[in-house]
Protein backbone atom coordinates (compact mmCIF):
# COMPACT_ATOMS: atom_id res chain seq x y z
CA UNK A 1 0.00 0.00 0.00
CA UNK A 2 1.53 3.41 -1.31
CA UNK A 3 -0.34 5.18 1.65
CA UNK A 4 1.70 3.23 4.17
CA UNK A 5 5.13 3.20 3.20
CA UNK A 6 5.32 6.85 1.74
CA UNK A 7 4.58 8.65 4.95
CA UNK A 8 6.33 6.14 6.81
CA UNK A 9 9.50 8.68 7.02
CA UNK A 10 8.31 11.40 9.38
CA UNK A 11 6.54 8.58 11.55
CA UNK A 12 9.62 6.97 11.59
CA UNK A 13 11.58 10.12 12.72
CA UNK A 14 8.66 11.42 15.39
CA UNK A 15 9.08 7.67 16.99
CA UNK A 16 12.64 7.60 16.99
CA UNK A 17 13.01 10.89 18.81
CA UNK A 18 10.22 9.90 20.92
CA UNK A 19 11.22 6.40 22.13
CA UNK A 20 8.03 4.58 23.89
CA UNK A 21 7.84 2.05 26.39
CA UNK A 22 7.81 -0.72 23.54
CA UNK A 23 11.41 -0.02 22.87
CA UNK A 24 12.46 -0.70 26.53
CA UNK A 25 13.18 -3.54 26.34
CA UNK A 26 14.99 -5.40 23.19
CA UNK A 27 13.14 -8.57 23.39
CA UNK A 28 9.52 -9.50 23.24
CA UNK A 29 9.88 -11.52 26.66
CA UNK A 30 5.60 -12.14 26.35
CA UNK A 31 6.06 -13.41 22.95
CA UNK A 32 8.86 -15.55 24.03
CA UNK A 33 6.83 -16.89 26.82
CA UNK A 34 3.77 -17.75 24.70
CA UNK A 35 5.89 -19.89 22.39
CA UNK A 36 7.63 -21.61 25.18
CA UNK A 37 5.05 -22.45 26.55
CA UNK A 38 2.88 -23.88 24.09
CA UNK A 39 6.30 -25.70 22.77
CA UNK A 40 6.48 -27.67 26.69
CA UNK A 41 2.70 -28.12 26.96
CA UNK A 42 2.93 -29.64 23.64
CA UNK A 43 6.11 -31.75 24.50
CA UNK A 44 4.06 -33.54 27.50
CA UNK A 45 0.83 -34.02 25.34
CA UNK A 46 2.82 -35.72 22.64
CA UNK A 47 4.34 -37.87 25.22
CA UNK A 48 0.38 -38.59 27.19
CA UNK A 49 -0.45 -39.29 23.54
CA UNK A 50 2.52 -41.46 22.29
CA UNK A 51 3.35 -43.30 25.32
CA UNK A 52 1.27 -46.39 24.21
CA UNK A 53 2.26 -46.47 20.60
CA UNK A 54 4.39 -49.57 21.18
CA UNK A 55 2.13 -51.78 22.43
CA UNK A 56 0.27 -51.89 18.71
CA UNK A 57 2.16 -53.76 16.20
CA UNK A 58 3.11 -50.89 14.28
CA UNK A 59 5.58 -49.24 16.62
CA UNK A 60 6.20 -52.74 18.57
CA UNK A 61 10.19 -51.90 18.06
CA UNK A 62 9.56 -48.60 19.96
CA UNK A 63 9.86 -47.78 23.68
CA UNK A 64 7.75 -45.42 25.66
CA UNK A 65 9.67 -42.88 25.05
CA UNK A 66 10.69 -42.78 21.74
CA UNK A 67 8.35 -40.14 20.28
CA UNK A 68 9.18 -37.95 23.57
CA UNK A 69 12.71 -38.20 22.90
CA UNK A 70 12.58 -37.26 19.08
CA UNK A 71 10.18 -34.47 19.92
CA UNK A 72 12.44 -32.98 22.17
CA UNK A 73 15.29 -33.58 20.36
CA UNK A 74 13.12 -31.21 16.94
CA UNK A 75 12.55 -28.63 20.28
CA UNK A 76 16.19 -28.23 20.94
CA UNK A 77 17.27 -28.35 17.45
CA UNK A 78 14.50 -25.60 16.47
CA UNK A 79 15.41 -23.29 19.54
CA UNK A 80 18.87 -23.06 18.14
CA UNK A 81 17.71 -22.82 14.48
CA UNK A 82 15.11 -19.75 15.94
CA UNK A 83 18.51 -18.66 17.79
CA UNK A 84 20.39 -18.63 14.11
CA UNK A 85 17.38 -16.53 12.73
CA UNK A 86 16.99 -14.03 15.17
CA UNK A 87 20.56 -13.04 14.30
CA UNK A 88 19.80 -12.65 10.34
CA UNK A 89 18.78 -9.38 9.92
CA UNK A 90 15.54 -8.90 7.53
CA UNK A 91 17.37 -7.36 5.08
CA UNK A 92 19.27 -10.05 4.12
CA UNK A 93 15.86 -12.56 4.23
CA UNK A 94 14.43 -9.96 1.77
CA UNK A 95 17.29 -10.72 -0.22
CA UNK A 96 17.39 -14.44 -0.02
CA UNK A 97 13.84 -14.69 -0.58
CA UNK A 98 13.67 -15.31 -4.16
CA UNK A 99 16.12 -17.92 -3.48
CA UNK A 100 14.38 -19.60 -0.34
CA UNK A 101 11.21 -19.74 -2.80
CA UNK A 102 12.95 -21.34 -5.69
CA UNK A 103 14.44 -24.03 -3.36
CA UNK A 104 11.28 -25.05 -1.77
CA UNK A 105 10.21 -25.90 -5.46
CA UNK A 106 13.20 -27.61 -6.67
CA UNK A 107 12.65 -29.57 -3.13
CA UNK A 108 8.94 -30.04 -3.90
CA UNK A 109 10.03 -31.74 -7.71
CA UNK A 110 12.56 -33.76 -5.89
CA UNK A 111 9.77 -35.80 -3.56
CA UNK A 112 7.92 -36.58 -6.26
CA UNK A 113 10.71 -38.57 -7.58
CA UNK A 114 9.73 -42.23 -7.49
CA UNK A 115 12.43 -44.23 -5.05
CA UNK A 116 13.33 -40.69 -3.77
CA UNK A 117 10.20 -39.57 -2.02
CA UNK A 118 9.21 -41.24 1.38
CA UNK A 119 5.69 -42.80 1.02
CA UNK A 120 3.64 -43.04 3.84
CA UNK A 121 0.25 -43.61 3.92
CA UNK A 122 -0.22 -43.68 0.12
CA UNK A 123 1.45 -39.65 0.31
CA UNK A 124 4.77 -39.23 -0.83
CA UNK A 125 5.23 -36.08 1.43
CA UNK A 126 8.40 -36.57 2.89
CA UNK A 127 12.39 -36.92 1.78
CA UNK A 128 14.52 -39.33 4.10
CA UNK A 129 17.82 -37.95 5.19
CA UNK A 130 18.85 -40.79 7.01
CA UNK A 131 18.72 -39.42 10.87
CA UNK A 132 15.37 -37.41 10.16
CA UNK A 133 12.72 -36.77 7.22
CA UNK A 134 12.14 -33.45 5.91
CA UNK A 135 8.95 -32.48 4.22
CA UNK A 136 9.16 -29.87 1.90
CA UNK A 137 5.78 -28.51 2.11
CA UNK A 138 6.57 -27.44 6.03
CA UNK A 139 9.37 -25.39 4.56
CA UNK A 140 7.62 -24.01 1.88
CA UNK A 141 4.82 -22.11 4.00
CA UNK A 142 7.56 -19.85 5.24
CA UNK A 143 8.97 -19.54 2.11
CA UNK A 144 6.05 -18.26 0.57
CA UNK A 145 5.43 -16.29 3.90
CA UNK A 146 9.13 -14.04 2.30
CA UNK A 147 8.60 -14.50 -1.16
CA UNK A 148 4.78 -13.20 -0.73
CA UNK A 149 6.48 -9.82 1.01
CA UNK A 150 9.16 -9.25 -0.78
CA UNK A 151 6.80 -10.10 -4.05
CA UNK A 152 4.73 -7.17 -3.14
CA UNK A 153 7.04 -4.52 -1.72
CA UNK A 154 8.87 -5.29 -5.15
CA UNK A 155 5.69 -4.54 -7.44
CA UNK A 156 3.89 -1.52 -4.76
CA UNK A 157 2.93 0.06 -8.09
CA UNK A 158 1.70 -2.41 -10.11
CA UNK A 159 -0.63 -3.67 -7.44
CA UNK A 160 -3.55 -2.64 -9.04
CA UNK A 161 -2.87 -4.29 -12.21
CA UNK A 162 -3.86 -7.96 -13.14
CA UNK A 163 -1.28 -8.49 -15.61
CA UNK A 164 2.12 -7.24 -13.90
CA UNK A 165 0.69 -7.56 -10.13
CA UNK A 166 -1.54 -10.15 -9.49
CA UNK A 167 -0.72 -13.05 -12.31
CA UNK A 168 2.70 -13.95 -11.50
CA UNK A 169 2.15 -14.15 -8.15
CA UNK A 170 -0.84 -16.04 -8.72
CA UNK A 171 1.42 -18.39 -11.26
CA UNK A 172 3.51 -19.23 -8.57
CA UNK A 173 0.87 -19.85 -5.95
CA UNK A 174 -1.00 -21.92 -8.88
CA UNK A 175 2.64 -24.70 -9.90
CA UNK A 176 2.91 -24.61 -6.12
CA UNK A 177 -0.47 -25.94 -5.13
CA UNK A 178 -0.25 -28.39 -8.07
CA UNK A 179 3.35 -30.03 -7.14
CA UNK A 180 1.48 -30.06 -3.40
CA UNK A 181 -1.78 -31.76 -5.16
CA UNK A 182 0.31 -34.79 -6.94
CA UNK A 183 1.77 -35.53 -3.12
CA UNK A 184 -0.95 -35.27 -2.29
CA UNK A 185 -1.03 -32.48 0.24
CA UNK A 186 -4.34 -30.85 0.16
CA UNK A 187 -3.94 -29.19 3.58
CA UNK A 188 -1.00 -27.72 2.72
CA UNK A 189 -2.02 -26.47 -0.47
CA UNK A 190 -5.25 -24.58 1.69
CA UNK A 191 -2.09 -22.80 4.18
CA UNK A 192 -0.01 -21.68 1.47
CA UNK A 193 -2.62 -20.40 -0.71
CA UNK A 194 -4.18 -18.45 2.20
CA UNK A 195 -0.82 -17.27 3.55
CA UNK A 196 0.06 -16.22 -0.46
CA UNK A 197 -4.01 -14.34 -0.44
CA UNK A 198 -3.53 -13.07 3.15
CA UNK A 199 -0.20 -11.26 1.90
CA UNK A 200 -1.73 -10.07 -0.89
CA UNK A 201 -4.43 -8.28 0.22
CA UNK A 202 -2.39 -7.12 3.10
CA UNK A 203 -0.25 -5.34 0.64
CA UNK A 204 -3.05 -3.63 -1.32
CA UNK A 205 -4.01 -5.71 -4.02
CA UNK A 206 -7.05 -4.78 -5.85
CA UNK A 207 -10.20 -5.22 -4.43
CA UNK A 208 -11.74 -6.32 -7.77
CA UNK A 209 -8.66 -8.66 -8.67
CA UNK A 210 -8.71 -10.04 -4.65
CA UNK A 211 -12.51 -10.94 -4.71
CA UNK A 212 -11.64 -12.80 -8.24
CA UNK A 213 -9.46 -14.48 -6.88
CA UNK A 214 -11.26 -16.06 -3.69
CA UNK A 215 -13.82 -16.69 -6.25
CA UNK A 216 -11.36 -19.04 -8.54
CA UNK A 217 -10.01 -20.41 -5.61
CA UNK A 218 -13.09 -21.79 -4.08
CA UNK A 219 -14.12 -22.94 -7.89
CA UNK A 220 -10.96 -24.83 -7.77
CA UNK A 221 -11.37 -26.50 -4.57
CA UNK A 222 -15.07 -27.57 -5.21
CA UNK A 223 -13.76 -28.85 -8.63
CA UNK A 224 -11.14 -31.07 -6.86
CA UNK A 225 -13.30 -32.28 -4.08
CA UNK A 226 -15.84 -32.96 -6.58
CA UNK A 227 -13.83 -34.50 -9.08
CA UNK A 228 -12.02 -37.20 -6.31
CA UNK A 229 -14.45 -39.85 -5.14
CA UNK A 230 -12.03 -40.02 -1.53
CA UNK A 231 -12.24 -36.50 -1.43
CA UNK A 232 -16.09 -36.70 -1.00
CA UNK A 233 -16.13 -39.42 0.72
CA UNK A 234 -14.47 -37.49 3.43
CA UNK A 235 -17.24 -34.31 3.19
CA UNK A 236 -19.86 -36.69 3.48
CA UNK A 237 -18.16 -38.74 6.33
CA UNK A 238 -17.48 -35.25 8.05
CA UNK A 239 -21.23 -33.82 7.80
CA UNK A 240 -22.32 -37.21 9.43
CA UNK A 241 -19.09 -39.20 11.23
CA UNK A 242 -21.45 -41.35 13.90
CA UNK A 243 -23.36 -42.65 10.44
CA UNK A 244 -23.38 -46.52 9.82
CA UNK A 245 -21.08 -46.11 6.45
CA UNK A 246 -18.90 -43.83 8.13
CA UNK A 247 -18.13 -44.11 11.55
CA UNK A 248 -15.82 -47.38 10.64
CA UNK A 249 -14.89 -45.51 7.22
CA UNK A 250 -13.63 -42.08 6.23
CA UNK A 251 -15.42 -40.86 9.73
CA UNK A 252 -13.34 -43.28 12.12
CA UNK A 253 -10.84 -40.59 13.45
CA UNK A 254 -13.56 -37.97 13.56
CA UNK A 255 -16.05 -39.94 16.08
CA UNK A 256 -12.77 -41.03 18.07
CA UNK A 257 -12.13 -37.22 18.23
CA UNK A 258 -15.78 -36.23 19.35
CA UNK A 259 -16.01 -39.15 21.72
CA UNK A 260 -12.56 -37.69 23.03
CA UNK A 261 -14.25 -33.85 23.65
CA UNK A 262 -17.32 -35.40 25.29
CA UNK A 263 -15.44 -37.64 27.92
CA UNK A 264 -13.10 -34.92 28.81
CA UNK A 265 -16.36 -32.87 29.55
CA UNK A 266 -15.25 -29.45 31.11
CA UNK A 267 -11.75 -30.15 33.39
CA UNK A 268 -10.94 -33.58 31.54
CA UNK A 269 -10.03 -36.98 32.98
CA UNK A 270 -6.77 -35.86 34.13
CA UNK A 271 -3.12 -35.79 32.24
CA UNK A 272 -2.43 -39.26 30.94
CA UNK A 273 -5.98 -40.63 31.43
CA UNK A 274 -7.24 -40.28 27.86
CA UNK A 275 -8.56 -43.37 26.89
CA UNK A 276 -9.09 -42.69 23.09
CA UNK A 277 -5.44 -42.38 22.72
CA UNK A 278 -5.35 -45.99 23.19
CA UNK A 279 -4.92 -47.53 19.53
CA UNK A 280 -8.75 -45.97 19.24
CA UNK A 281 -8.11 -42.27 17.88
CA UNK A 282 -5.34 -42.89 14.97
CA UNK A 283 -2.36 -40.03 14.78
CA UNK A 284 -3.51 -38.71 18.27
CA UNK A 285 -0.01 -37.58 18.61
CA UNK A 286 0.48 -35.78 15.60
CA UNK A 287 -3.26 -34.42 13.75
CA UNK A 288 -5.46 -35.29 16.60
CA UNK A 289 -3.16 -33.73 19.32
CA UNK A 290 -6.30 -31.32 20.68
CA UNK A 291 -8.36 -34.46 21.17
CA UNK A 292 -6.14 -35.68 23.49
CA UNK A 293 -5.54 -32.48 25.11
CA UNK A 294 -9.55 -32.36 25.14
CA UNK A 295 -10.33 -35.72 27.03
CA UNK A 296 -7.09 -35.04 29.57
CA UNK A 297 -7.49 -31.68 30.06
CA UNK A 298 -10.98 -30.65 29.19
CA UNK A 299 -12.63 -27.75 27.81
CA UNK A 300 -10.47 -25.47 30.52
CA UNK A 301 -7.44 -26.70 28.57
CA UNK A 302 -8.69 -25.84 25.10
CA UNK A 303 -9.96 -22.66 25.82
CA UNK A 304 -6.23 -22.02 26.97
CA UNK A 305 -5.03 -22.93 24.14
CA UNK A 306 -7.48 -20.65 22.25
CA UNK A 307 -6.18 -17.98 24.16
CA UNK A 308 -2.95 -18.65 23.36
CA UNK A 309 -2.55 -18.83 20.12
CA UNK A 310 -4.90 -15.81 19.47
CA UNK A 311 -2.66 -14.15 21.81
CA UNK A 312 0.41 -15.30 19.36
CA UNK A 313 -1.61 -14.00 16.34
CA UNK A 314 -2.51 -10.20 17.70
CA UNK A 315 0.92 -10.01 18.80
CA UNK A 316 2.09 -10.86 14.90
CA UNK A 317 -0.11 -8.31 13.82
CA UNK A 318 1.00 -5.88 15.91
CA UNK A 319 4.84 -6.19 15.24
CA UNK A 320 3.92 -5.94 11.31
CA UNK A 321 1.94 -2.88 11.83
CA UNK A 322 4.66 -1.42 14.25
CA UNK A 323 7.10 -2.18 11.04
CA UNK A 324 5.04 -0.43 8.56
CA UNK A 325 4.77 2.49 10.58
CA UNK A 326 8.72 2.76 10.78
CA UNK A 327 8.41 2.54 7.01
CA UNK A 328 9.11 -1.40 6.80
CA UNK A 329 7.12 -2.65 4.48
CA UNK A 330 9.01 -6.05 3.75
CA UNK A 331 9.36 -6.98 7.45
CA UNK A 332 5.92 -5.36 8.07
CA UNK A 333 3.98 -8.42 5.99
CA UNK A 334 6.41 -10.79 6.56
CA UNK A 335 5.12 -10.58 10.42
CA UNK A 336 2.01 -10.18 9.49
CA UNK A 337 2.14 -13.44 7.74
CA UNK A 338 3.41 -15.44 9.89
CA UNK A 339 0.66 -14.64 12.35
CA UNK A 340 -1.78 -15.57 9.47
CA UNK A 341 -0.18 -18.93 9.09
CA UNK A 342 0.22 -19.74 12.70
CA UNK A 343 -3.48 -18.41 12.81
CA UNK A 344 -4.93 -19.96 9.88
CA UNK A 345 -3.38 -23.34 10.43
CA UNK A 346 -4.85 -23.63 14.43
CA UNK A 347 -7.93 -22.93 13.61
CA UNK A 348 -8.03 -25.54 10.50
CA UNK A 349 -6.31 -28.11 13.09
CA UNK A 350 -8.83 -26.78 15.91
CA UNK A 351 -11.73 -26.64 13.36
CA UNK A 352 -11.08 -30.46 12.11
CA UNK A 353 -10.49 -31.80 15.31
CA UNK A 354 -13.93 -30.54 16.81
CA UNK A 355 -15.76 -31.50 13.70
CA UNK A 356 -16.29 -27.83 12.63
CA UNK A 357 -14.26 -28.61 9.42
CA UNK A 358 -14.11 -31.58 7.22
CA UNK A 359 -10.34 -34.07 8.21
CA UNK A 360 -7.11 -32.76 6.95
CA UNK A 361 -3.50 -33.54 7.46
CA UNK A 362 -2.34 -30.49 9.26
CA UNK A 363 -0.55 -30.29 13.03
CA UNK A 364 -1.25 -28.09 15.67
CA UNK A 365 1.46 -25.43 15.06
CA UNK A 366 4.43 -25.84 17.86
CA UNK A 367 3.01 -28.43 19.64
CA UNK A 368 2.27 -31.48 17.44
CA UNK A 369 4.63 -34.59 16.74
CA UNK A 370 6.87 -33.61 13.62
CA UNK A 371 9.95 -32.71 13.54
CA UNK A 372 10.35 -30.27 10.20
CA UNK A 373 7.30 -28.62 11.30
CA UNK A 374 8.87 -27.97 14.59
CA UNK A 375 12.04 -27.08 13.01
CA UNK A 376 10.21 -24.35 10.76
CA UNK A 377 7.36 -23.10 13.40
CA UNK A 378 10.61 -22.12 15.28
CA UNK A 379 12.32 -20.48 12.63
CA UNK A 380 9.62 -18.45 11.46
CA UNK A 381 9.16 -17.22 15.38
CA UNK A 382 13.13 -16.27 15.14
CA UNK A 383 12.04 -13.99 12.28
CA UNK A 384 9.45 -12.84 13.86
CA UNK A 385 11.22 -11.80 17.11
CA UNK A 386 14.49 -9.89 14.86
CA UNK A 387 11.78 -7.85 12.88
CA UNK A 388 10.45 -7.06 16.25
CA UNK A 389 13.94 -6.68 17.61
CA UNK A 390 14.79 -4.02 14.86
CA UNK A 391 11.67 -2.09 15.32
CA UNK A 392 12.42 -1.63 19.12
CA UNK A 393 16.23 -0.62 17.79
CA UNK A 394 14.68 2.03 15.47
CA UNK A 395 12.62 3.08 17.88
CA UNK A 396 15.78 4.06 20.52
CA UNK A 397 17.86 5.48 17.40
CA UNK A 398 20.07 2.61 17.66
CA UNK A 399 19.84 1.58 14.03
CA UNK A 400 18.51 3.96 10.72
Amino acid sequence: MLSLRLPGRARRDRLVMQPSSLSAQTVDYPLLWVVATLLLFGLVMVYSASIALPDSARFSAYRPTYFLTRHAIAIVLGVCLGLVAFAVPVRQWQAWSKWLFLLGLILLVIVLIPGVGKVVYGARRWLSLYVFSLQPSELMKLFVVLYAADYTVRKQDYMQRFGKGFLPMGAAVALVGLLLLLEPDMGAFVVIAAIAMGVLFLGGVNGKLFAGLVVIAGTTFTLLISLSPWRRERIFAYLDPFAEGNALGKGYQLSHSLIAFGRGEFFGVGLGGSVEKLHYLPEAHTDFLLAVIGEELGLLGVMTLVVLFFWFTRRAFEIGRQSIKLDRTFAGLVAKGIGLWIGFQTFINMGVNTGLLPTKGLTLPLMSYGGTGILVNCVAIGVLLRIDFENRQLMRGAIK
